[in-house]
């Protein structure tokens, strides 16, 4: 028989389209997945069984009436638990919002749910999703599926193990420094950091993180965060920067392309499984014909260190500014303690930084098309501490594994992470893609094309295969 909860969203949408099974069964199979595994993982921390099911006896009626809304209609789907939801709440992992109900969707959450896909909960977060692990006081920790011991990475660390697991094919997270990025890495995953306005949002949570933290999917394969990207893409008046962006009709063609691959950050240490595996994906894209040249990214890395620290320091200590109480996280509270110290100057010293390197990313981009590095600088560490303190045999702090992400988000630009050949002890690791403001269709092409000669979507973690 077969197990429908393994099937990605491209591959339902097949089987419901020739009748080989319905939403109804499909919606089942993963609130039966989410009821087996989620004990030991914590991957979903709200849900309600009853309006799920109905959702899928809906679609499965309108699948029988050859008058499906599109190819979503009937696929499961999780939300990450700071993206705004009315039917469940959203507690962004913190006490602060422990009794939160918004009455409206994010705008993502109402296009999902308007194509007729099945909300099947909300995924952890570390609190307020500042964090690169996912545990909080509300939840507590989520385990790896590869290893649950272990972190899934934060701050779309539910979302990841979600979907790692089988409880649904496709979630919505959000990154704003790398946040589903990593994660995906650390699960065998794909997923999307889109330019900004590419998904358009308005109805969400204070943006605390300014243009840096998008909404973006996370799935098993390429197809489907095309399939998902394309469905949520619709300019929106309410989101500006939706508006001055190609449409998303379909995939281009993939010509060969000028890639830059970095291998390391300046000084800042990679565990050697990753910096092999990654070196291992470059090859195999000059393999398929791309030009790849070797060498640093035309930018201080210590640059967007500060710069990512100043805006969410900045951004947290405005959002506690009408809040009673502190975040439960204590570095989230010094966080926000600096933010309500800082200068107007260093924080604008920050934006004239961001304005820097958005122009100097544009004038890199006139002659390469592409950047290629690792995803994070770790493998995963124990899931409740915040860091590994340690990497390649250095003491680092708590952005050490995160150092090749950021970037992407203070400059705008859009970036892909895919899976490469897994360490030698099993665990996954990822590489990222990153193009020039509104490249996603060539990135996700590339990333087709590559997962084609280098197939990932039948590894499943043992214990939860």
């Amino acid at each position: 028989m077969t197990e429908w909860f393994k099937l990605s969203a491209t591959e339902l949408a097949s089987a419901y389209a020739a009748q080989e099974t319905t939403p109804t069964d499909v919606v089942r199979a993963c609130l039966d997945r989410l009821e087996t595994v989620n004990p030991t993982l914590n991957a979903v921390i709200a849900w309600d069984t009853d309006a799920s099911l109905a959702a899928a006896r809906a679609s499965a009626q309108r699948w029988a009436d050859k008058q499906p809304l599109g190819p979503l209609d009937g696929v499961p789907f999780t939300v990450k638990d700071n993206i705004v939801t009315a039917a469940l709440p959203t507690r962004w992992g913190s006490p602060l919002y422990r009794d939160y109900q918004a009455t409206t969707n994010e705008l993502p959450v109402a296009r999902m749910l308007q194509a007729g896909a099945v909300l099947i909960g909300k995924t952890n977060v570390p609190e307020l999703t500042l964090m690169g692990y996912t545990d909080n006081t509300l939840f507590g920790p989520t385990g790896n599926p590869w290893n649950h011991a272990l972190t899934p990475g934060g701050s779309s660390g539910g979302a990841v193990a979600a979907v790692a697991a089988g409880i649904g094919p496709v979630a919505l997270g959000t990154d704003g420094g790398g946040s589903i990025r990593r994660p995906v890495s650390y699960t065998g995953l794909v997923g999307l950091k889109p330019t900004p306005g590419r998904i358009p949002r308005c109805d969400g949570l204070p943006a605390i993180l300014l243009d840096f933290e998008v909404i973006g999917p996370i799935a098993r394969s390429v197809s489907d965060l095309f399939t998902v990207t394309r469905e949520l893409s619709e300019p929106d008046a309410r989101d500006p920067s939706s508006r001055s962006l190609p449409d998303l009709v379909q995939l281009p063609g993939v010509r060969p392309n000028r890639i830059l691959f970095v291998p390391g950050f300046g000084g800042h240490p990679v565990d050697p499984a990753i910096t092999n595996s990654v070196a291992g994906a470059a090859a195999a894209f000059a393999t398929m014909g791309h030009e790849i040249r070797q060498g640093p990214l035309p930018f201080d890395p210590e640059e967007i260190a500060f710069i990512q620290a100043t805006v969410s320091q900045a951004g947290l200590a405005w959002l506690m500014r009408d809040k009673a109480g502190t975040p439960a996280a204590p570095l989230l509270q010094a966080a926000a303690l600096a933010g309500q110290q800082m200068p107007a100057a260093t924080l604008f010293q920050a934006l004239d930084a961001i304005a820097r390197l958005r122009r100097k990313m544009s004038v890199f981009f006139e002659t390469t098309d592409l950047i290629l590095t690792p995803a994070a600088a770790a493998l995963p560490w124990p899931k409740t501490e915040t860091h590994p303190p340690v990497i390649n045999g250095a003491m680092v702090g708590p952005r050490g594994h995160a150092v090749f992400t950021a970037f992407a988000n203070a400059a705008g630009l859009p970036a892909l992470a895919l899976p490469c050949a897994p360490s030698p002890n099993g665990l996954p690791i990822g590489f990222q893609l990153v193009g020039a403001p509104g490249t996603d269709a060539t990135l996700l092409a590339l990333g087709s094309a590559y997962e084609t000669l280098h197939p990932w979507a039948h590894r499943w973690p043992p214990e939860f295969d």
